[in-house]
C-alpha cells in the first residue's frame, strides 16, 4: 500500500505546480497569497516526509 504521507506530499507538489503555471502574480522570487499557502503546505508535508525517512534509516 502506498505511503499516505508521501501521497499527500506529492499531491501538494502537483497542486502548487499547477497553480504557478497559471498564476500571473507568482514568480521565482515572489508568490501571491494562494501560491504562498500552497507552497507552505507542500513544504510542510515534504519536511514531515523527509524527517520520517531519516528517522526510519536511523533505526
Amino acid at each position: 500500500m502506498p505511503d499516505d504521507l508521501y501521497q499527500r506530499y506529492q499531491a501538494a507538489h502537483r497542486t502548487h505546480q499547477a497553480h504557478i503555471r497559471t498564476c500571473t502574480r507568482c514568480t521565482d522570487t515572489a508568490r501571491c497569497p494562494d501560491g504562498q499557502r500552497l507552497f507552505e503546505a507542500f513544504a510542510r508535508l515534504q519536511d514531515a516526509f523527509l524527517a520520517r525517512q531519516r528517522d526510519q534509516r536511523r533505526r
